[in-house]
């Protein structure tokens, strides 16, 4: 699941021309050297930072390391488990943890050397489901506090998934994390959902059979977007 581009630092600032007019030479190329910079930072130069939340099966946080490697060639760096924060706590229709609330408290966890943060976990997590207007989908009673397999921004630089709607056997659970974490960070990326069915990027429509049906892989469409074709 995504949400819309909200997280302040993954928008660019745009500098207009006038003002680098104004500005000393050196302060112009500084500028222009950053905005660059942040723009051609190639995948194979960022990296993500697994942070498992709570009790997590160490075989799927090296499953999922791996797929995200392989997927989107991203150096990778695992971290030692931590608490879910209690502030992120909710209980309005069951024991959750609010997504939105644990992608704030994720991106803390970032700095220069990082560029991506993945919290992984058992619990519950859920979020607020809007329209395309910002308004909280009908009925309120069921989509104001909505659980979901995963949430992140689009583009973002956090990203949090849950096991907690995945369940099944250990095959099918873990196929179905590997496809709801390059999702995930797929929306990081600045992907959006994927007309294409087949595709790990397709929306799920609040159904598990979605992900089932997608294939753990992006499509050529989807890739090219990226830089990876």
């Amino acid at each position: 699941m995504t949400q819309p581009s909200g997280n302040r630092e993954s928008i660019h600032q745009i500098v207009p021309l006038s003002q680098l007019i104004q500005k000393p030479l050196h302060k112009v190329l500084l500028i222009l050297i950053l905005l660059t910079g942040c723009q051609s930072k190639s995948l194979k130069d960022r990296t993500v930072y697994v942070q498992p939340l709570g009790k997590v099966p160490v075989l799927l946080t090296d499953t999922i390391q791996k797929a995200i490697q392989h997927t989107y060639g991203m150096k990778m760096v695992l971290s030692q488990s931590v608490p879910l924060p209690p502030s992120c706590f909710v209980q309005i229709k069951s024991p959750r943890y609010r997504a939105d609330c644990l992608i704030e408290y994720l991106d803390l966890q970032r700095n220069k050397k990082i560029d991506y943060v993945l919290g992984f976990t058992t619990l519950d997590i859920s979020t607020t489901k809007r329209d395309g207007l910002g308004r909280v989908q009908q009925p309120e009673s069921r989509y104001g506090d909505w659980g979901v397999m995963g949430l992140a921004y689009c583009p973002g630089h956090a990203a949090v998934v849950s096991t907690f709607r995945l369940k099944g056997d250990a095959s099918k659970l873990t196929s179905r994390c590997v496809k709801v974490v390059l999702h995930e960070v797929g929306h990081n990326l600045g992907l959006p959902h994927c007309p294409n069915k087949r595709c790990v990027m397709t929306d799920a429509v609040e159904s598990i059979r979605t992900v089932d049906h997608a294939q753990a892989a992006l499509c050529a469409q989807c890739q090219k977007k990226i830089g990876l074709r």
